[in-house]
């Protein structure tokens, strides 16, 4: 077996398990129940999933062009994915978007509670 062979088995492993991530990820958008959760899908299997996908790729594609933007495309999702959940679950969380009940620790409640004591009472127009 050559290297060429092993690397495109190694490419289809990556491939294969990228996918199922990916769709394992779309899966659990629909299936879970609240929005951290749902955040927690969007974010961590899909950016493994699309990682392992860009590493086949690579590994399949082997020339300089095109392994610099597959690393520009994972770099790019990196920085990104992370920062919308974020966002997301920063501005769900405000609108009972999410099932308390699930919450281990709690730590957006005490800021919520000052933040909501230091707004002055809206006048009835």
């Amino acid at each position: 077996m050559n290297l060429d062979a092993v690397l495109d088995i190694v490419a289809a492993v990556c491939l294969i398990s990228g996918a199922l991530l990916s769709l394992a990820a779309g899966v659990a958008l629909v299936r879970f129940p609240d929005l951290l959760t749902r955040m927690h899908a969007a974010a961590k299997p899909q950016v493994l999933g699309l990682l392992l996908v860009l590493v086949g790729c690579g590994l399949r594609l082997r020339t300089g062009v095109d392994i610099t933007t597959l690393v520009l495309v994972g770099i790019f999702q990196l920085a990104t994915a992370p920062v919308a959940a974020h966002m997301v679950g920063r501005a769900g969380y405000p609108h009972d978007d999410i099932r308390s009940d699930l919450l281990l620790t709690d730590e957006l409640a005490a800021h919520l509670d000052r933040v909501a004591e230091d707004r002055p009472e809206p006048t009835p127009a």
